[in-house]
Formats: C-alpha cells, structure tokens, sequence
C-alpha cells in the first residue's frame, strides 16, 4: 500500500479537501503513482537524451517509417456524439476561478478548456477549488450553472509531465502533477460523465512525441480498468506544441486511436520550443514574434496544414488555437472584426474548431461558422504535402526594438502574476498566460545569446540594454513586480536554457513559499 503524505490545507480550502481526499480516493491516488511514476521519469529522461543527441549529432528531425504512417487504413475510433461538432469552445478557464468558470458553463459554445496548465497558476489553494468546482458541477452542486448535460462539454487539461506536485508525496516522494489531476478528475467524475454521456475528456499539453503518447494510453487504460469504465471511454485531444511531435503526429494518434480526439495547435508553445531544442543554432533565430511569426507566414501554415491533414486522413478532428483578444469599448468593433479575419482563416484552412478567451466574442464567432456551414475545406487541404522543411523554415526578419520590450513585459508580468497565485492576465487587449510568457523570456534569451541586432539601429541585444530596460519598466511598481524583474533577468542569461519557465517558478522557492499564504 503506497504511503501519501497530504500538505494540510488552510481553512478556507477544508471542506474541499475532506471532499476530494477520501480515503478511497487516496487509496487509488497511491496505486495510480505507483503504478506510472517510473515510466513518467522514463519519458522525462527520454526528453534529455534526444535533445543531447540532436545537440551532438547538429541533427533535425524527420519523418519517421513506421508501421502506423505506413498503413492508410486505419482510422481513429467513433467519437462520442458530444465530441462530433465542437466549433467553439473558451479557452484558459481555471476552475480555481469559481466566477469565471461558472459564468462560462451559463455560454452557448460547445466546449470548455478547463485549464490546470497554461491559464492556471498550481498553488495548493488553486489545486483544491479547481477540483472541487469540477466536482461540484459534476455532482449537481454549482450554483447558477446548467446542469453537465446541458453546459458546455468539460475539455479537462491536467498539468504538462514538467511539472510536480510538491503538496502530494508517495513513498515519500513528489509526484507528477498530471497523475494527480487526472487521478482526481477521474475518480471522482469519471463514471457520472460518462453516464450523462459528457465524458471524461481531456486536452493533452506539451507531449513531445509518440512515446509520450503510449504512455498516457496506458494510464487511461489501467484508470478505465480500476474504474470499471469501459475501454475508450476517456478522450484525449492532443496539444502540439513541440517540433520534435509535430514530426510525428500520425504516431500520436496511433498511440491514442482508442482515445483520440484529435489534434490542436498551440502556436506560442510550438514556436518557443524551437529555441528550446534549437535555440543556439544560427539558423533558428526567430524573429520578433509580434511582427513576424504569424499562422499567415509559411512557417506556421504548414505546420496547421499538417496538423489537418493527418487528422483528415485519420478521422480525427483537427482544431486550432485560441483568440486571446479582449473586447474594449473603444474599440469594441475594430477587435472583432480582428478575430473574426483570424479565426476564418484557420476555417479555410480546414480547422474543425477552435477557442476565444472572451465571452464577448462568442456571438461573431458562431455566425462566422453559420457563414461556413456545409463547406469543406479539408478537400483541399487533404492533397497538399507538408515537407520536414516546411515545419524547420522560420518566418524571415528581424528584432524590434518594440518587440523585445513587449517579450520582457509579458515575461516580468507573467512571473509576478504567478507569485500572486494567477496563471494569465491581461496587457494590451489580450489575455497573457505560461503560452505567451514562454516565448517572450525564450525569444529574449535567445536574442542576447545569439547578439541579434535591433532592426531599428542595427544595435545588438545585451543583456544591459535588457537590464536597462527592465530596470525601466519596473521602477515605481510594487514589490512584487520589482522581485518578478529580478527572476526574469536570471531566467534570460542562464547558462543553458531552461525548459519551461513553468517548471522554474513552480520549483522555486520563492513561489512555495507564497503559495503556502496564497
């Protein structure tokens, strides 16, 4: 029997954890991480081994020969009637924040991003009413809120394998954030969604490839099998957001064919891990994100194209990314008019669906769709091949003076949100969240690496015109954002480039030791 050691939660968060941690609950928690905890550090060191042999080797990845590419017959198993038509769902919803998550469950979309990764902050308070409002309205015990058969689907998106659960030890060690969120959400929900026929469904964030995908094959397995769920009762739709998966994405859902709910594009993600794995490199400088990395350049086109086609081509829904724009009064119009151009871009270019972080948009966005009902555009989409260079081609162009002081103040503000237990906010009309925070600090790093120059004044990027900068923007604020200027200029000149700023601020001390007041 597996040995759980539990922080206590303060008093505020009681009645939620007497809920969630029952005795059973522990029970299965503890032989779910027993069960996965090797094979999780396995993919983990998988991750480090590739990239030091592509390091090594000065290699690129490719196309794999395998058994699944090989075959064209097969397909994705049926999709549960609730999954066959999700246009549109709301992005980077925190169930932490009741308000929020319950006025999304009162919308007319289809779907919820209900985000335990990039929109959500894991303190152990944001932990504990996250699962517990997903409980609640499960149960019939959220207040003001449709019932589950009526609301919006939950898409549940547990926590990426960088990042642990320093509240939840087994035997005596920190367990990985995903078995615990997906352990929780699954023992408490899983037989009552699957029963009103509204899950379990889930997104699947920051999978690096095919393996990653067999993996939580097994978990949904072993968890059907502890649960007496029938096999292919939960759904997964996988993120990529990874250049090393998005080479292998017919291996994805080979992987997951029992499971599968497609593919999304995650844009930020994607490109930030290029400087990820391929960041030191002369030929993967990537230019200012704000002028010059967008789905209407080359670069990121085909990688949305290869993500339709091989969904088309294996029965799976393909959807994009999310509008992260906020409607302003003054300029109320001018934005929808914005997303709506965006949005019916990425239609044309074959998507099934995609998310808005805004209620407001809801509206333009679901009569674009009414514009589009019966077209299809995946015919077109489905003859176009998609090369290994066309997903390693970055957009051309260069670094604005502009652009490096938008990535340090989404970066600076990021980490100071996080302190305060926040995991987005807003700056200049558009949600922020780990997604937009990981390529701004990943573009800055890369361009004082690399002494890329300013397109303006042909001045390369220091790191004291950065500190300058910082030291700027940061003079006159509160403690806070002043302490998040600090971090972010270590994060910036470390050595060897940090994986995920996530994993950073969730393993630091300054960001436990809040959380335990938060």
């Amino acid at each position: 029997m597996a040995l759980l050691d539990i922080s206590p939660p303060s008093s505020e968060d009681f009645h939620a954890f007497e809920v969630l941690f029952t005795e059973e609950a522990r029970l299965f928690l503890g032989k779910l991480v027993q069960e996965f905890d090797n094979e999780v550090e396995d993919v983990l060191r998988q991750r480090k081994i590739l990239k030091l042999k592509y390091d090594q080797a000065g290699n690129l990845p490719t196309f794999k020969t395998s058994p699944a590419r090989s075959d064209p017959s097969w397909k994705i198993a049926a999709l549960p009637k609730r999954l066959l038509k999700r246009h549109l769902d709301l992005g980077d919803v925190s169930p932490a924040d009741t308000e929020r998550f319950s006025e999304c469950l009162r919308q007319d979309v289809d779907g919820i991003q209900t985000d335990f990764d990039d929109g959500h902050c894991p303190t152990w308070h944001n932990q504990l009413q996250g699962w517990y409002n997903i409980y609640r309205h499960v149960h019939g015990q959220l207040d003001g809120v449709p019932s589950m058969e009526e609301a919006p689907v939950l898409m549940l998106r547990p926590r990426a394998w960088n990042m642990i659960d320093h509240n939840i030890l087994v035997d005596g060690k920190e367990t990985p954030g995903p078995l615990i969120d997906f352990g929780l959400l699954m023992f408490h929900n899983a037989v009552l969604m699957h029963e009103a026929g509204s899950g379990p469904f889930f997104y699947l964030s920051k999978l690096e490839g095919s393996n990653e995908a067999a993996l939580w094959n097994k978990i949904f397995v072993w968890t059907q099998k502890q649960l007496g769920l029938p096999t292919g009762t939960v759904k997964a739709c996988v993120l990529i957001e990874n250049v090393f998966a998005s080479f292998e994405m017919e291996e994805i859902l080979w992987e997951l064919r029992d499971h599968s709910a497609g593919l999304n594009c995650g844009i930020w993600d994607y490109s930030a891990s290029f400087i990820n794995k391929f960041g030191h490199r002369p030929a993967f400088l990537l230019p200012d994100r704000s002028k010059y990395v967008s789905m209407e350049r080359p670069f990121l086109a085909a990688y949305m194209s290869l993500v339709v086609s091989t969904c088309m081509k294996r029965g799976a829904p393909a959807t994009g990314g999310m509008a992260a724009n906020i409607l302003e009064q003054n300029n109320e119009q001018e934005i929808i008019e914005k997303v709506v151009s965006s949005k019916e871009r990425e239609i044309k270019a074959g998507v099934d669906g995609f998310m808005v972080y805004d209620i407001g948009l809801i509206k333009p966005i679901k009569n674009l769709w009414k514009k589009y009902e019966g077209v299809n555009f995946k015919t077109v989409k489905s003859s176009l091949q998609t090369t290994a260079d066309d997903l390693l081609n970055l957009p051309e162009g260069g670094v604005t003076l502009a652009g490096l002081k938008h990535n340090v103040m989404v970066g600076v503000l990021f980490i100071s949100a996080w302190y305060s237990g926040k995991g987005c906010f807003v700056l200049k009309g558009c949600v922020e969240d780990s997604a937009t925070a990981e390529i701004s600090r990943s573009q800055v790093w890369q361009w004082i690496r690399q002494k890329a120059r300013l397109e303006e004044t042909g001045e390369v990027v220091t790191i004291r015109m950065v500190r300058e900068m910082v030291d700027r923007y940061v003079k006159g604020q509160v403690e806070e954002i002043r302490e998040a200027g600090e971090v972010f200029l270590e994060i910036v000149t470390m050595r060897d480039f940090p994986e995920f700023i996530t994993t950073l601020l969730n393993d630091s001390h300054g960001f436990r030791k809040r959380q335990k007041s938060t």
